[in-house]
């Protein structure tokens, strides 16, 4: 029997678990009032604390003060969101099925009686009315808790109004489906029908007297949900009026809102190779504002479209190399420049985030006649807001409000300092200049080795691991690291950060590529420290799309890779959701060799190496299918394997046991399969 190491009472395993990989404690959701004179934000007492209280700052003094604590209102859960009226004075919020709106000046709040439980609150900006949402109706009280009603019903199951559908929230960062009219008399609402789009049920085995949940899931290649938007009048007839485009052309609505211009809305053609961006008219009736195409596909963008108080549109445009902030149409950021989002606008001036150096994300401001300015200073992934002529300037789990004339002040942290410190050396490695983390033990000395490797990527399209921001994956690597091995982090193309090209050379091939610059960037490592990394015994490790990489080394690449431990794998891509999958493979019915070559289940024959499959049994993202699929073909194919699986757990887990035993499940698996020499 194999015991697992034991850890000291702060090992960063458990630490991890405690803290919600740190995130308790922080300052978060910050929004300054329409005056500039007070900052809004969420955050709880402690860095273990999970209640999340709303506070404001006081810009001129810096002074904190608590708003609203929920225990003050008999809740055990946090404020996981909130929303304000035009000026910042009011804020509305649910807390256990019930409505309160806040008077932030005063720190009073109000229960508000609604007829059903509520979700997905917004205050109109007037502040005269709250919507939210519930059983998929979307209904309006008044703010002194009168004339609940609903708006908009759903005319059968599986129907819903003013709720994202799986895609757009998961896929196309829109997790919103109403938008107020700026004067609080209308609605611009998303109709979601999920009747056409595949049903799967999910069920945790280790609790049979549980039914399994349904769960609508547009597998690749299937039908989506069909997405309508609607003009709902509040005022007078109380109108309804359907949006017309052609929604046969363009069935994603991919963004949309309402400002003093009208409501807008941007929607993407399947292929994803044309995303227009739609006027629309009081009559419903549609005009095209701008329209951007791609041969591979358009990249969507956080924050995109917007208008300035003009009418200008902000938007973003792929040009050689550079995807760059364009307003009317024209780039108004250089070459090399690289767009990652737009915050916000204010008049004309426009708040953004972008890169010139990939392992740096830093704030900026566009203003008409003077051009762009960078807001942020130093190594880090830099964010912010802006209101009212105040700027909250992010950086990781930071936060400094800054006004003209006034000095800086910062939000207050409770978070935990982690027990481990990662001390990464950034590296470009190769003829790509692949940037790299290498992380060693915190006692080692030049002319200690060579050490076991531990590569630790996740190398796909939606997330960088290597950057200056010290992030909490950081701490982990520099955990395994302190273990005795040399963990080595390499983004390879398909990472965002490096310019349209970068991104897309992956399109049609989410396996080939990755291998390869993770393999590349192993061999360019060990020729820049020589006698350090021990090439005989290298073992990968990765989660979602870094367990599908890990996987596909050890079975693509054994002379390479010795050992792989792949968490929440999609290890056959037709079984995953179809806006994502088909961006970068194609239609599988149009494409169907690009799926092939990135199905692990076909290659299950040819694992020769030590292979841990790690599965949550609840994880609606990643289902368990894909692990379950790949363990049954390897053992049909004789290939011996382990899978762990985690009950009641989803995507990651949560429960604070099992995230903490995971990783040390994980380290003894990867001590027994490399061995010693």
């Amino acid at each position: 029997m194999t015991t697992l190491p034991g850890p000291a009472a702060d090992s960063l395993p458990r630490q991890l678990a405690r803290t919600q990989r740190f995130t308790l404690g922080v300052p978060t959701r910050p929004e300054p009032s329409a005056d500039g004179s007070t900052v809004l934000f969420l955050r709880s007492w402690t860095g273990t604390d999970p209640v999340t209280c709303l506070w404001a700052l006081d810009t001129a003094t810096g002074e904190e003060r608590l708003v609203i604590d929920p225990t003050a209102l008999s809740s055990t859960s946090g404020i996981d969101s909130y929303s304000t009226d035009a000026t910042g004075r009011y804020a509305a919020f649910a807390l256990d099925g019930t409505l309160w709106l806040a008077d932030t000046a005063t720190g009073s709040a109000r229960p508000i009686a609604t007829a059903r439980e509520p979700r997905e609150v917004r205050l109109d900006p007037t502040g005269r009315r709250i919507a939210y949402v519930s059983d998929g109706a979307l209904r309006t009280v008044a703010a002194d808790g009168t004339d609940d009603r609903a708006v908009a019903e759903p005319e059968a199951e599986d129907v819903t109004y003013g709720l994202a559908e799986y895609v757009a929230a998961g896929e196309m960062d829109r997790d919103r489906g109403y938008w107020w009219s700026p004067d609080g008399t209308a609605l611009l609402v998303a109709r979601v029908d999920e009747r056409a789009v595949a049903r799967w049920f999910l069920a945790d085995p280790t609790e049979p007297g549980h039914s399994p949940r349904a769960v609508r899931y547009p597998l690749a290649g299937t039908a989506n949900a069909e997405v309508t938007l609607w003009l709902l009048g509040l005022d007078g007839r109380r109108t309804r009026t359907e949006v017309r485009w052609d929604r046969a052309a363009f069935e994603y609505v991919t963004a949309a809102s309402w400002d003093d211009h009208g409501p807008y809305a941007a929607v993407q053609s399947r292929d994803q190779r044309t995303v227009r961006t739609l006027a629309i008219e009081a009559d419903g009736a549609t005009r095209v504002l701008a329209e951007r195409t791609d041969p591979h596909w358009v990249e969507l963008l956080p924050g995109l479209p917007v208008r300035t108080a003009g009418g200008a549109l902000v938007d973003t445009a792929d040009e050689g190399d550079t995807r760059y902030l364009t307003v009317d149409g024209e780039p108004v950021t250089p070459g090399g420049l690289q767009l990652r989002g737009v915050l916000g606008t204010e008049g004309e001036r426009v708040l953004f985030t972008a890169s010139e150096e990939p392992t740096e994300t830093h704030l900026w401001a566009y203003e008409p006649g003077s051009g762009i300015r960078q807001l942020s200073s130093g190594p880090g992934v830099h964010g912010g807001t802006e209101r009212g002529g105040t700027l909250v300037l992010t950086t990781g789990t930071r936060a400094t409000v800054l006004r003209p004339g006034g000095p800086a002040h910062p939000l207050t942290s409770y978070a935990e300092q982690p027990v481990v410190t990662a001390r990464p050396e950034l590296l470009r490695l190769g003829p790509r200049e692949l940037r790299a983390h290498l992380f060693l033990p915190t006692d080692h000395r030049p002319g200690d080795g060579p050490l076991p490797v531990l590569l630790d990527p996740y190398a796909g399209p939606a997330m960088q691991k290597v950057t200056t921001g010290g992030a909490w994956y950081e701490q982990v690597s520099q955990w395994f690291a302190d273990q005795g091995f040399a963990v080595l982090v390499v983004d390879g193309r398909g990472t965002p950060g490096r310019g349209p090209r970068w991104d897309k050379a992956v399109w049609g091939d989410k396996a080939g590529p990755a291998l390869e610059d993770q393999i590349e960037g192993l061999q360019e490592a060990a020729r820049l420290r020589p006698g350090l990394l021990d090439l005989h015994r290298v073992a990968i490790r990765g989660w979602s799309y870094g367990g599908f990489l890990a996987a596909l080394a050890v079975l693509r690449r054994p002379d390479v890779f010795h050992a792989a431990s792949a968490g929440a794998a999609p290890t056959d891509h037709r079984l995953y959701d179809t806006h994502w999958q088909e961006k970068f493979l194609g239609h599988p019915d149009e494409h169907p060799e690009h799926y092939d070559s990135c199905d692990l289940v076909n290659e299950a024959p040819k694992l020769s190496r030590p292979l841990l499959l790690i599965q949550g049994l609840t994880d609606d993202n990643v289902f368990p299918v894909h692990t379950l699929r790949l363990s049954a073909a390897l053992l049909a194919a004789g290939r011996p394997h382990e899978v762990l699986p985690l009950r009641g757990t989803g995507h990651r887990p949560t429960d604070e046991a099992v995230a903490e035993n995971l990783l040390l499940h994980e380290l003894a698996f990867l001590r027994r399969s490399l061995g010693e020499r």
